[in-house]
């Protein structure tokens, strides 16, 4: 277990993460669909997660959705480089009910994301804008390039829990380890 804090006027924020372990979590970011979201991805990525974060939540979810991904991603980003002994891409499409999101990524230290999932307004209190904030700094910080785009759906919900799993899954199969493909590159470095 690899562990990483992070203290700013807007969070607090401390989380720890094993790479190879069993999708075992306890979270408690002060947003709770937040939490419902990382739960599922520890879940379904087999990360164990502890994540805590005190936020500004009286201002509104902002500050603690995106540190919790720069964070995050940034921890992930310690985990997996330099990529050697791993499949390197992962890709899957979830479905949940009426709606299915795939992720297609690469774990290239190259962060590059492309978002095509439209959903807009709120899932109970929760701004679904954060959605998009929050990917974008989990990929930049965990610098994997990721394409997570949603190909029907209409509850919104549904929608962005199929693309938190989508994510986990495309994660879980890229760490997967594979001890004849060496460095996955033909650069020879990642």
């Amino acid at each position: 277990m690899i562990s990483k804090s992070r203290k700013t006027k807007e969070t607090d924020i401390t989380i720890s993460l094993k790479l190879y372990g069993e999708g075992k979590s306890n979270i408690d970011t002060g947003v709770g669909f937040l939490n419902h979201m990382l739960e599922s991805f520890s879940k379904h990525s087999l990360i164990d997660l502890n994540i805590e974060c005190k936020g500004d939540t009286h201002i509104d979810d902002h500050h603690s959705v995106e540190d919790v991904a720069i964070v995050l991603g940034s921890l992930l980003a310690e985990a997996i480089y330099p990529v050697e002994k791993m499949e390197r891409f992962g890709s899957a499409s979830i479905v949940m009910d009426e709606a299915c999101v795939s992720c297609d990524l690469d774990l290239s230290n190259r962060p590059f994301m492309v978002y095509e999932v439209d959903v807009s307004g709120k899932v109970g209190q929760f701004d679904t804008e954060l959605v998009e904030e929050f990917f974008r700094a989990f990929v930049f910080n965990s610098k994997i390039s990721a394409h997570i785009i949603a190909q029907r759906g209409k509850n919104k919900h549904h929608i962005i829990e199929a693309a938190f799993k989508s994510l986990a899954v495309a994660i879980r199969r890229a760490v997967s380890k594979n001890d004849r493909i060496g460095i996955p590159s033909t650069k020879d470095v990642l």
